[in-house]
């Protein structure tokens, strides 16, 4: 038995979400049904971000179990041709049988895009959140310090998350703008459950002079959902990646296994 690593990235219009789900297709669903076809095997995969549905990735990690000899670096290859154009893999590879996306000390890096002008544009209805009242991007930026470092998030978390503690670090948080299309970028040691779509709808009403910059410590504090700003839509948000401490951990070849 090998544990194969993946770097999956996808479009998440059409899926409901990373997990299984009994209403809908999922990304973890097609995995699974693709991986098991390929490999002639019943095939599970597990997955260091359960994305919401509608939510994109550029660089998902997952990993699965197989007693298949096809070679780690070539399932990529073989299994972006059972995939749809909407889900492709862009790394796999051997990692150790003690790794798992979870649990394993990692930063994760967010993108949430925001479409700030007069009228839409088709190429980005996907992929960004389109908001025409003006937003002051200085203002959300200078609300971006009092979320850098160890707090409890709760007032950041959707009421319906099953997570022990509510307390994240977050490393890094920026806001860019250019040419009407604003950047909220984030990296942290974890996220809650819609954790940075409520980060977003907190700095748009922020952008909007509906609540001050120095109002964030207070919301923090209240560790209350309602004192927060709203939940921003899905498609605003793209998982761009994730950083594991000292790497993936390797394992040595297998003289057995073909190359």
């Amino acid at each position: 038995m090998r544990r194969i690593r993946l770097t999956v990235a996808y479009d998440g219009t059409a899926y409901h979400g990373w997990q299984v789900q009994k209403n809908g297709e999922t990304i973890e669903s097609v995995l699974n049904r693709q991986l098991s076809a390929l490999l002639k095997e019943q095939i599970q995969v597990i997955g260091a971000s359960r994305t919401d549905a509608g939510v994109h990735a550029l660089g998902n990690v997952a990993v699965f179990d197989t007693e298949s000899r096809m070679p780690g670096e070539r399932i990529s290859y073989a299994l972006n041709q059972w995939l749809p154009p909407d889900i492709r893999i862009q790394e796999s590879a051997p990692v150790a049988d003690t790794f798992h996306p979870r649990k394993a000390a990692c930063t994760k890096f967010y993108e949430y895009q925001i479409l700030n002008r007069d009228f839409e544009l088709p190429q980005l209805r996907l992929y960004a959140h389109f908001f025409r009242r003006k937003l002051d991007v200085a203002k959300m930026q200078a609300a971006c310090p009092y979320f850098l470092g160890e707090h409890d998030f709760k007032s950041f978390c959707s009421i319906h998350t099953q997570a022990e503690s509510t307390v994240r670090t977050i490393y890094s948080l920026t806001v860019e703008e250019q040419e009407g299309l604003i950047k909220i970028r984030v990296s942290g040691s974890g996220f809650l459950y819609n954790m940075v779509r409520i980060l977003a709808g907190t700095l748009i009403q922020v952008g909007l002079g509906e609540r001050k910059p120095e109002e964030m410590r207070d919301i923090l504090a209240a560790c209350d959902r309602q004192a927060a700003g709203p939940t921003a839509p899905a498609r605003g948000l793209t998982l761009v990646g994730m950083e594991y401490e000292g790497g993936f951990p390797a394992i040595s070849p297998n003289p057995d296994c073909p190359k």
